[in-house]
């Protein structure tokens, strides 16, 4: 027999039940705006991060415009008869590389260029001149600039004198212009710095798009095999092995091109070296097939198995099928793959520095040697001083590198979406 107190239990227990399951609700639906929450802040954090990084390079990039042409806390001194009032930077560079001789060939008078550093007042002045402790030196300066007609004197801010007999020149600003459509890029160019960045740009984009050229084909190619032509047994031992490459670090590529892809090349052009853009490209379309190839073979294998089923009841072939319906319904993550790829391609480093031949100069075939954005950045952020022309350079070429990818980016969606807006 049950007691009367346990039936007394069971019967509480009884009414207690919806009480329960009410408190049970109500938990499961704090946790669940708690986990809405965190997945919220989460997001948005993570654009607020993305945001100010865009703004941290553009703010940090900005400055090297209204900057002048010269290094910091120097001048260019002339005689007082000069009658030249400004120099361009490239104008400034080619005096001082004896490009350009006679101040004719920059509206002056027909007189020969005499280039003065600071370390050459010793060919000008004796040791008692310039005192035990180069004491007169900034008295020794303005005699030389006052006697010399022809010279153009690179000198110290500090070490000119209050009554300076010289004329100082005015040089120019570093302009949106001249960044952009300079031919040379010399940061450390003295007396006036280089920032063409015209050879990085075009470096950039020709390794990129033939990048993009080789491994977009043929990672769909691939992609198509594994999940509409391959066998399960072959799937699964070739996709581990592609996902595998993905994880490769990306100097190991480097060190791949050299061995191998740069004397290939060296040798089947009859070129003198083989560092050149076509062995930059060829290594960036191998590094950007895995990702290409998984993302792709994914989105495909997700076509529903209804639609592939009755394009073949309505009569279609197995390749009809393939490019009628399971492309198009998979384009979206095609189009992915292909983004990712070009951002590898894009923002790759190490390995296009390593194979290149790391030359700032304009390329006027992929048989040459050039420079992308990215090396650029690796190989000089590091020697840069903080704050300087040349290291505000280097952050506006990272802002750069951001808008192009963007842009390739949207040109891509554009050209996806108006695809299937045809279809």
């Amino acid at each position: 027999m049950i007691s009367n107190k346990k039936i007394e239990q069971q019967k509480n227990g009884i009414n207690n039940l919806p009480f329960l399951k009410k408190w049970k609700k109500k938990f499961r639906r704090i946790v669940e705006r708690l986990i809405e929450s965190s997945l919220f802040l989460c997001g948005s954090v993570t654009s607020v991060i993305i945001i100010l990084i865009i703004v941290f390079l553009f703010k940090e990039g900005a400055g090297l415009f209204g900057r002048e042409n010269i290094e910091d806390n120097y001048i260019l001194a002339l005689n007082d008869q000069n009658n030249v009032k400004s120099l361009s930077s490239k104008e400034i560079k080619d005096i001082f590389d004896a490009k350009i001789t006679n101040w004719k060939q920059l509206g002056g008078e027909n007189l020969e260029i005499l280039p003065f550093r600071l370390s050459d007042v010793e060919t000008y002045c004796s040791e008692e001149e310039l005192g035990e402790d180069m004491e007169n030196l900034d008295k020794c300066l303005d005699k030389i600039v006052s006697e010399q007609k022809g010279i153009i004197a690179f000198l110290p801010k500090e070490y000119i004198c209050q009554n300076f007999n010289g004329k100082l020149l005015h040089s120019s600003k570093i302009s949106i212009a001249q960044f952009f459509g300079g031919k040379e890029w010399i940061p450390t160019a003295t007396p006036s710095a280089q920032f063409g960045i015209l050879p990085l740009i075009l470096g950039t984009l020709w390794v990129s798009l033939a990048a993009i050229l080789l491994a977009l084909p043929l990672g769909v190619g691939v992609a198509i095999y594994l999940a509409e032509i391959a066998g399960a047994h072959l799937r699964n031992v070739l996709k581990p092995l592609i996902e595998l490459l993905a994880g490769i670090p990306s100097v190991v590529y480097g060190f791949f091109g050299l061995v191998i892809v740069v004397p290939f090349i060296q040798k089947i052009f009859n070129l003198p070296i083989g560092e050149t853009g076509l062995s930059g490209a060829i290594i960036l379309a191998v590094m950007a097939l895995p990702t290409i190839i998984t993302i792709a073979e994914d989105a495909m294998r997700n076509t529903p198995s209804s639609m592939r089923e009755g394009s073949l009841a309505l009569g279609a072939t197995h390749w009809q099928t393939i490019f009628k319906v399971v492309i198009p319904y998979s384009s979206s993550g095609i189009t992915a793959a292909g983004v990712l790829g070009i951002g590898r391609a894009i923002g790759e480093t190490m390995a296009v520095l390593m194979v290149t031949g790391n030359a700032a100069v304009i390329p006027h075939s992929l048989l040459e040697p050039l420079r992308t954005i990215p090396a650029t950045i690796a190989a000089e952020l590091g020697e840069s001083p903080k704050g300087g022309a040349h290291y505000e350079a280097l952050f506006l070429l990272g802002a750069i590198l951001f808008l192009i990818t963007l842009i390739f980016n949207l040109i891509i969606k554009f050209i996806t979406c108006k695809k299937n807006y045809a279809i």
